[in-house]
């Protein structure tokens, strides 16, 4: 499942083509992804403008001049890609894509839009074309009262923004306190911290030198604060490289991301740990993997302690 990089990434790459700009065709091919399509959700988002396009925790938000906040969720495979529907004017029908401000987006061929698993369609007066592609169905889109978002049932129980202001220390040792589960379950749990993947926590556990099997509240203020400082550090870190494509992760450019290359623990089993001391002396551990909740835990029993 696309986590808090890979989401923030598609929504940079949305933006030139979808913020300020007005929703001019919408096209919805089947009634439901994981849930059912809202009622008339065509008629609710054709001609309207997009003000603002932001994120929360792993959703995709289009607040509309409606009133009305389109959410999008990924799911497990979902893909967002932009098209651009104008060639410029030097440059052949399938020549050179075209710019958006900092991003290139190829032409829109015919088939665009048109696969088995294209499930919605919109057009812009960028002019643009976005398609969401959901080969196994598990994303979904919803119409929410924007001024009622935080209360609404998809959101209510969702904890802080990692990349915010308020997340620091003091928040992080106030969340875990009293928690008996693994630190690597409490930083997974959504209601403690918004938007954290298990790659993104296997790395940040990693590179604070926490045992993700330490329980959560004997995490001590000396300890807690290098923890959020590496969440931070990998979070944007990973934005910058375009997220991390395993499997089904791509760009609203349609380009994969490339934070994957740089893995320090996640998918590492069996090789050489990469932390170091303070003296800068390299740790002879080796990454082992262990399966926590369900999921594949990657760290060094050496020097994550």
């Amino acid at each position: 499942m696309p986590e808090l990089p890979e989401v923030e990434t598609v929504r940079l790459g949305l933006l030139p083509a979808m913020e300020g700009h007005v929703l001019t065709d919408v096209q919805m091919r089947r009634p439901d992804l994981r849930i059912p399509f809202p009622a008339n959700f065509v008629g609710r988002t054709k001609g309207r403008k997009v003000l603002t396009l932001r994120r929360r925790a792993k959703y995709l938000l289009a607040d509309l001049d409606s009133g009305e906040t389109l959410v999008i969720h990924l799911g497990m495979s979902g893909r967002i890609s932009v098209f651009s529907l104008i060639a410029r004017a030097d440059a052949p029908a399938h020549g050179k894509p075209r710019k958006l401000g900092n991003y290139f987006y190829d032409l829109a061929p015919v088939s665009a839009g048109s696969g088995k698993h294209d499930h919605v369609v919109f057009e812009t007066d960028a002019p643009a074309r976005i398609v969401f592609n959901d080969h196994r169905r598990f994303g979904l889109m919803a119409l929410v009262e924007t001024s009622r978002l935080e209360q609404d049932k998809l959101f209510k129980d969702i904890g802080v923004e990692p990349l915010s202001k308020e997340f620091n220390a003091a928040c992080l040792a106030k969340a875990l306190a009293g928690k008996k589960t693994p630190i690597k379950s409490a930083l997974l749990d959504q209601r403690l911290v918004a938007g954290l993947g298990n790659i993104y926590v296997c790395e940040a556990l990693f590179r604070s030198h926490i045992s993700p099997k330490k329980l959560a509240g004997s995490l001590t203020a000396a300890r807690i604060a290098p923890l959020v400082t590496a969440i931070k550090t990998v979070l944007k870190q990973a934005i910058a490289a375009g997220g991390s494509t395993l499997r089904d992760h791509a760009q609203a450019t349609g380009d994969p991301g490339n934070f994957q290359h740089s893995f320090l623990a996640y998918g590492r089993e069996g090789m050489a740990c990469k932390n170091s001391d303070s003296s800068k002396k390299r740790c002879p551990g080796t990454v082992k993997r262990i399966v926590q909740a369900g999921r594949s835990t990657f760290y060094c029993p050496k020097c994550q302690s």
